[in-house]
């Protein structure tokens, strides 16, 4: 596929290495500086099935964009310097939640994310110049420092944009799985070839499930996990508390999102999707596998 211009722009922007130490830089503090991991899990999103990030941002992005409009209205002086206050005020989470997302991204996205980073930084301090201007009753250059910021947020914005939907950075990469997955029950192995406690990869058709042998039971998830399709059979097993209740869990070796075996759903992130759980059972020797609601 021939690219465009701006796409072969993303595009080096990728593999532009050169970003590599900002990137460790931002991702350092952001693990340094957010904690404890409730706070990082609320921060990712999990609470709320998905990135907290995309969401936190519109509230600055609104604001500016309300003020960007009535600025050009005679009079609303007053009302686009509260709303520029405002997106300022708000501009404080999504900054929080963007860094916290970044720290656990694929290099090729955290290149990109530091750009993406720099202008909305860069858009934030001329909308702090902007109001401290019309605060001062110099509302010409307020708002000609406003249209800039305006210019570098939406540049911020659509950086935002491919990573999100260009780069899948906060995606649900297990997602698919049901609509790959047949439906039905379907033989994965016979009992005794599978390792006891050691998880392993089996093919389903083109599905990579998780499995996991304890004695006589087995305990199948979709294998790529749902924040970047990171292979959970090399993950760490242990024992955690999950809704008051102890229970297996699997750790990704990527980016330490941790799933509950029986329900798939997300102990500690950055995933924010629960990980698709597989029923089981064991006939006649055979492990059979079917996941509720495939096809």
């Amino acid at each position: 596929m021939k690219l465009t211009g701006t796409l072969e722009l993303l595009d080096h922007l990728e593999k532009a290495d050169v970003l590599d130490p900002a990137a460790t830089w931002l991702r350092k503090a952001a693990r340094a500086t957010v904690r404890p991991q409730w706070l990082r899990d609320a921060l990712h999103g999990v609470p709320f099935g998905h990135p907290l990030h995309p969401v936190a941002a519109q509230v600055p992005v609104g604001a500016w964009t309300s003020a960007a409009v009535l600025d050009l209205v005679p009079g609303a002086e007053r009302a686009s310097a509260i709303l520029v206050g405002t997106g300022l005020a708000a501009a404080a989470p999504a900054v929080i939640s963007g860094a916290t997302d970044l720290s656990e991204l694929h290099e090729q996205q955290q290149r990109v994310g530091v750009v993406h980073a720099s202008a909305n930084a860069a858009a934030t301090c001329l909308y702090a110049l902007s109001l401290a201007q019309r605060l001062r009753g110099k509302h010409v250059s307020g708002k000609l420092l406003g249209y800039a910021g305006f210019g570098v947020a939406t540049a911020g914005a659509f950086l935002g944009g491919h990573l999100a939907y260009h780069q899948a950075a906060g995606a649900n990469h297990a997602e698919e799985v049901p609509h790959r997955t047949p439906p039905g029950w379907h033989s994965i192995g016979r009992l005794e070839e599978f390792t006891d406690g050691k998880p392993q990869q089996v093919m389903l058709d083109t599905v990579p499930l998780f499995v996991l042998r304890q004695g006589d039971e087995v305990q199948v998830l979709a294998d790529a996990c749902s924040h970047l399709a990171g292979p959970l059979h090399e993950g760490k097993i242990s024992r955690q508390q999950v809704s008051g209740r102890a229970e297996d869990c699997v750790q990704c070796p990527w980016h330490g999102s941790t799933f509950s075996l029986r329900t798939g759903e997300v102990v500690t992130g950055p995933a924010s999707a629960g990980q698709p759980v597989f029923q089981s059972r064991v006939v006649d020797g055979v492990v059979e596998a079917r996941l509720p609601g495939a096809g």
